[in-house]
């Protein structure tokens, strides 16, 4: 099937973690002594903190505060040895205010220079403020119809409302756009909506899927 539209994730599908994950990122590991803090109760009090990181906001300045509750509930809470709110909050400045923490993924400006040639390209993603900017500065907006961050919108793809925008805004009608993200859940709530979708595993860890994998964008 031709679309007129490919709708894309930014997470995994764009760029990814440039740590060991979201959250422990390289300034975290250059503040934080991995080998000293107690691994599983820090991923148990993730879990439980999470909420957090869920909050709405529009300004850097939220997200950092956002970043600095979070961290240092975790770490206040890991028993890490000699631990002060400062280091929560330098990994907190340094998620929000610094591009490190992501990487994009290989060849992916290779791949959205192809598919502009046949596609309108729109960026569909859960992010905080801290995306424009990176985004900005490796310059993925060039590439984009346009770009939809759930920060500025106060929703995420969860919610199902978040695809309303890119659907009402270009007229998107059934069978002209598809969706590709890496995570199920979000692929539900496209599909919901009328969008084709497709699972983008970079990894190649998805053994099973009810959808069809993908593992670069130029497998399209």
């Amino acid at each position: 099937m031709k679309y007129k539209y490919l709708i894309l994730d930014f997470g995994n599908v764009l760029a990814m973690p440039s740590g060991l994950d979201w959250d422990i990122t390289p300034k975290f590991m250059e503040l934080i002594d991995l080998d000293k803090l107690d691994i599983e109760r820090f991923k148990r009090l993730k879990k439980r903190y999470g909420y957090i990181l869920s909050e709405t906001m529009t300004t850097l300045e939220e997200e950092y505060d956002m970043f600095t509750r979070f961290y240092d509930s975790i770490l206040s809470n890991c028993k890490y040895p000699n631990y002060t709110k400062e280091l929560s909050e330098q990994i907190a400045f340094d998620r929000t205010y610094k591009n490190g923490k992501y990487k994009l993924c290989d060849n992916v400006i290779k791949e959205l220079k192809q598919l502009k040639k046949k596609y309108k390209l729109i960026c569909l993603t859960d992010n905080w403020p801290c995306g424009i900017n990176y985004m900005k500065d490796n310059k993925l907006y060039n590439f984009f119809e346009k770009v939809y961050l759930s920060c500025e919108y106060g929703c995420l793809k969860q919610d199902g409302v978040f695809f309303d925008y890119p659907i009402k805004d270009f007229k998107i009608k059934k069978g002209e756009a598809l969706f590709i993200d890496d995570a199920e859940i979000n692929l539900d709530e496209a599909r919901k909506r009328g969008l084709d979708v497709l699972l983008m595993d970079r990894y190649k860890k998805v053994k099973t899927s009810k959808y069809k994998i993908i593992n670069d964008l130029l497998d399209l």
